[in-house]
């Protein structure tokens, strides 16, 4: 059934929503009077005869190469887990509210009374190597994520609730007890608590599978940096590796024993193309699959051989505060309160300044959703300068030696840095915008090192290996929510991925609550839900900015592509009605 990209924006709520506070609207960036009404489709079908023996042409979209950590249990950053899908596409199917479903390789039974997931997955089928998938692949990765040396970000609450991981992750035991291995193709998992977030894909049930005949005999310490992770990956999805360009390509041919139906393309190609440059390549007939920008709509608008899909992402944009370090030793965020960022006016402040309507309806001609908390998208929020400066002068921020900038509460300067990726044509500026924003009511900040940064390096520099730069105060940063709104996984004190290294008391005891069991009553799970996202709302660790909508160049010889979330198109569906794409 097809659903407009304009209605996907009600289609996408959560159980919980948020009042804002309404402001009066001042802006010194010059707002649309009436958002563009666009409306894009989810998917589409182009009909005619497949040709046989074709190759798909698909475009990472990307200013940076990929990083090559191509392991679902080790990558970091989102152009790697492109490149992973296409032949390692994890192991549960989910659908378009992600519930587990049966679309994919393997089962899952939940038993909430019992605290277990039965695993399943199917007999007879193999790795590309032809070697047989047992159960034991779904169990390695559990002991290589709990295991002292993992070098990689996924160790965390989820992994710790399993009953005997934090024994075996503290060098306790050889063994991690809450894995009850019952034949060669089922696990029961247990677990300490069992919240509401386990029937969600991608909400406490691990969902990664790995060859552990390929993997097993390489350190764990020594894992990320190994042939068999950088240029031989292997796994069971519909494509295998045929080559790699480091950073820059990826040739797949077809996985002759996936489990499903053949591919209808015997090849992909799959190659990183600057933003900068994707929209004249797909109208050149070079590509056929593109993820393209909200901010190059008038580029792409009025085009003949592609059409645009439409579809939002459970994805988010945000301007984040750094807090405090990662304590590596500890395994935890390390907030500190004496940093300016951690006085809360500022970021309130912050977030008074800025104009996020404006920004969309300027740059993004009104395609991205303003986001105004870190999980529903339904509510609007407005700017008002005069009161980010009362908020800052009612906190002791004044300027008391004419400079136009404001001193800290005990009357000392300071001077933030904000840090910002490249990527589309307008993110430098609306990093400007920001910054010009913020020093208009005072506030000494200035974009760091005076550039954007690529991808690998900013996250580098953001903290996502534990090593936080004391030269980055304030951040724009995107994050993906997965199938569970849950957000202990983003923000929670074990968490490397609480990038602002936030922590407080009352943060903790919500997400306690969210966590327990007693989360499967639907009442009690939308209060603390409701009670997190008024603590996010009024603590600020960051300000949540736009829902990322995504927007899919198709050539007009694809057969079939769909985007939306939970579709179940198989790649079997999915072939080319010309010899090469269709040039404008």
């Amino acid at each position: 059934m097809k659903k407009s990209f304009k209605k996907l924006f009600t289609s996408l709520l959560t159980t919980v929503t948020l009042s804002a506070t309404v402001l009066s609207a001042v802006t010194g960036l010059v707002a649309a009077e009436e958002a563009e009404n666009l409306d894009f489709s989810p998917s589409v079908t182009n009909e005619g005869e497949k040709v046989e023996g074709a190759t798909l042409n698909v475009a990472l979209t990307s200013d940076t190469p990929f990083a090559g950590v191509l392991n679902n249990m080790l990558y970091s950053g989102q152009p790697d887990a492109e490149v992973i899908n296409y032949f390692n596409p994890g192991l549960f199917g989910y659908d378009e509210n992600f519930h587990f479903d049966e679309s994919g390789f393997g089962k899952v039974e939940l038993d909430k009374d019992a605290k277990t997931a039965t695993i399943t997955i199917p007999e007879g089928e193999k790795w590309e190597d032809g070697e047989p998938i047992t159960i034991e692949d779904v169990i390695f990765p559990y002991y290589v994520i709990g295991h002292p040396d993992y070098t990689g970000i996924r160790y965390g609450s989820d992994y710790e609730n399993i009953e005997g991981m934090e024994e075996y992750h503290n060098g306790e035991a050889d063994e991690i007890s809450g894995l009850e291995k019952v034949d060669d193709y089922t696990l029961v998992v247990h677990y300490k608590e069992f919240p509401n977030s386990m029937t969600q894909a991608g909400g406490g049930v691990s969902s990664y599978i790995e060859p552990k005949h390929y993997l097993e005999d390489i350190p764990v310490k020594d894992l990320e940096d190994s042939e068999q992770v950088r240029v031989k990956p292997i796994g069971f999805g519909p494509f295998k590796i045929e080559s790699i360009q480091p950073g820059e390509s990826v040739t797949y041919t077809v996985n002759e024993y996936y489990y499903k139906d053949r591919p209808g393309v015997d090849k992909v190609i799959l190659k990183v193309v600057n933003p900068s440059s994707v929209v004249a390549e797909l109208k050149a007939g070079n590509i056929d699959v593109a993820s393209v920008s909200s901010s190059d709509y008038e580029q792409f608008q009025d085009a003949k051989n592609f059409t645009v899909l439409g579809a939002i992402t459970n994805s988010y944009s945000y301007i984040g505060f750094k807090m405090g370090t990662w304590d590596k030793e500890n395994g935890k965020v390390a907030y500190d309160p004496d940093l300016v960022t951690s006085q809360k006016a500022l970021r309130q402040a912050m977030a008074q300044a800025i104009d996020l309507q404006a920004v969309s309806d300027n740059f993004y001609h009104g395609i991205q959703q303003v986001a105004k908390a870190p999980i529903t998208p339904n509510f609007t929020e407005y700017l008002d300068p005069e009161a980010a400066k009362q908020t800052l002068a009612d906190a002791g921020f004044k300027d008391t030696d004419g400079d136009g900038f404001v001193e800290d509460p005990k009357g000392e300067k300071f001077k933030l840095s904000y840090a910002a990726m490249s990527g589309n044509s307008v993110q430098e500026a609306i990093a400007q915008y920001y910054i010009q924003s913020w020093q208009a009511v005072g506030i000494d900040i200035e974009l760091l090192d005076g550039k954007l940064h690529e991808f690998n390096s900013f996250y580098e520099r953001v903290g996502s290996k534990g090593e936080d730069d004391p030269a980055v105060n304030v951040y724009g940063g995107a994050w993906g929510m997965g199938g569970d709104p849950n957000p202990t996984g983003l923000y929670g004190p074990e968490s490397m991925f609480n990038f602002p290294r936030w922590e407080t008391d009352e943060h903790n005891e919500i997400l306690g609550r969210i966590n327990s069991s007693d989360s499967f009553d639907e009442e009690f799970r939308k209060q603390a839900f409701n009670d997190w996202q008024a603590l996010m709302h009024e603590e600020l660790p960051i300000i949540p900015t736009f829902w990322q909508s995504d927007l899919k160049a198709v050539n007009n010889r694809v057969s079939n592509w769909d985007i939306q979330i939970g579709s179940h198109l198989e790649w079997s569906d999915i072939y080319v009605t010309a010899d090469k794409p269709i040039a404008e």
